[in-house]
């Protein structure tokens, strides 16, 4: 059972299907410029979507809002540096504002950034630093079925050529994602992340993590890595930290949080790099974007997320929603994580083709069918077309991220996702693909503008 009580509610918005078909063509069919008042169940995102708890409340209420110098920075503070075992911690808004912080004063035009996968906002702060991201995911995470507990995990032998390629542009940093979000939200292995450290201390080039996920990375850990079944979720976090040379970390998820993330660093010179620009960018190193009250309810976030009760009513929340996706008949990535549950959108869907998204044809019918809000990590994500509509690269997948946010959701809740998979299921066949009609230069997937596209091939404004 949950763990806790619930002591306030919110009423959720109930739609008819008229309302959701209009909310929908409205939007020109991009699910994150719907209102959230037109939405039953977001899952788009566990990021800043959690419930706080009384004592998260509690330290909010005694925040200090001085500019400089507040106890709630030194609470934060002397959390995270507990936690992580860093000596220089840099508050910032979020952690997308912290990856380009780091990135800024780390890399240089040309640098390599590897991964065992880059996420989007990751990716995106990279590249707008003039450098290449690239991916090595581990052998595993090719099959969607199997299930091998670390997907997660990169690529060891690829990384040990590749850091070692001499001829090849700078390697400026290797980024561990844990959980690996991009990857379908697969477990890093204790194993994994500490050749990886030796390897990174073998080339002189710096590990980071990118820690959104660390206390359900950690969890999985306990669960499945023999040598750490008798360890708590906090000591596995402590020991990774500290594997790292540093970490970048989104507080809106395992911060529990609504708002929140830092930098940690051991090396002076870049903490010093990095506090220059979080001056001239985010605020004062003290508050960092932040609000004293955020930096008290990120810190006590930070204590409850590696509470064993917590973290395994969230798993088994998690495997509830598995088995009544998979009782609908849809696959997932197996095996199934904490933090969300992919759909293989491709295997549901097989006569819609990478360039018309079946990803994002499934998420539309999930809102249509159900209000339910989900995001499609497939062609439209991750895939880029010639000028003439015709893909020229892709994921290896076609999938839709059901996000699970944090003490919100109740199983009558992810009885309803049930059902309305089931309904789509068996109408599957009528189900059609989209194409864009206006998109950015990069994280298109968020601001694009799509129509559907009928059995012919075209937009049913076209006719055909």
């Amino acid at each position: 059972m949950e763990p806790y009580r619930i002591k306030v509610v919110e009423p959720l918005p109930v739609t008819t299907p008229q309302q959701r078909e209009a909310a929908l063509k409205r939007v020109h069919y991009n699910l994150f410029d719907l209102r959230a008042d037109e939405v039953t169940i977001d899952l788009l995102s566990d990021s800043g979507t959690g419930a706080l708890s009384a004592a998260q409340l509690a330290a909010g209420m005694a925040g200090d809002e001085s500019y400089a110098g507040s106890h709630s920075f030194y609470r934060f503070r002397d959390t995270v540096r507990d936690l992580t075992g860093y000596a220089h911690i840099l508050p910032a808004h979020q952690g997308r504002a912290a990856e380009r912080v780091l990135f800024s004063a780390l890399l240089s035009p040309g640098d390599v950034v590897l991964s065992n996968t880059h996420f989007d906002t990751t990716r995106a702060n990279v590249e707008l630093a003039g450098c290449q991201a690239r991916d090595l995911p581990c052998a595993a995470a090719r099959d969607l079925d199997s299930h091998e507990p670390f997907k997660g995990n990169i690529d060891l032998e690829t990384l040990e050529k590749t850091l070692a390629d001499s001829g090849g542009p700078r390697v400026a940093a290797v980024v561990m994602t844990i959980t690996n979000n991009g990857g379908g939200g697969q477990p890093v292995s204790m194993d994994n992340l500490r050749r990886t450290a030796e390897l990174c201390r073998r080339h002189g080039v710096p590990m980071i993590l990118d820690a959104a996920r660390f206390a359900e990375n950690a969890w999985l850990v306990t669960r499945h890595e023999a040598a750490y079944q008798d360890r708590t979720p906090r000591q596995v976090a402590e020991e990774a930290f500290r594997l790292a040379d540093g970490c970048v970390m989104s507080a809106k998820k395992d911060g529990i949080a609504h708002i929140g993330g830092f930098i940690g660093l051991n090396n002076e010179e870049l903490a010093q790099k990095c506090e220059v620009l979080l001056i001239a960018t985010e605020g004062f190193p003290t508050y960092g974007g932040l609000a004293g009250r955020d930096l008290d309810m990120v810190a006590q976030g930070l204590l409850e997320v590696t509470e064993p009760a917590y973290l395994a009513e969230r798993a088994d929340s998690a495997g509830y929603l598995a088995d009544r996706v998979r009782a609908a008949g849809v696959s997932i990535l197996e095996p199934a994580g904490l933090h969300a549950i992919y759909l293989n959108a491709g295997r549901l869907l097989p006569h819609i083709p990478p360039h018309q998204y079946p990803g994002h044809a499934l998420a539309c019918q999930l809102y249509l069918q159900g209000g339910i809000r989900s995001a499609e990590l497939g062609s439209l994500y991750l895939g880029k077309e010639d000028e003439d509509g015709n893909q020229v690269s892709g994921p290896p997948y076609e999938l839709v991220r059901l996000a699970l946010p944090r003490r919100v959701y109740t199983r009558s809740h992810y009885d309803h996702i049930g059902s309305t998979l089931e309904r789509i299921v068996k109408a599957a066949d009528s189900v059609h693909g989209y194409r864009i009609v206006e998109q950015g230069p990069i994280l298109r997937h968020f601001r694009a503008k799509l129509r559907p596209v009928t059995a012919g091939g075209a937009s049913p404004s076209e006719g055909g």
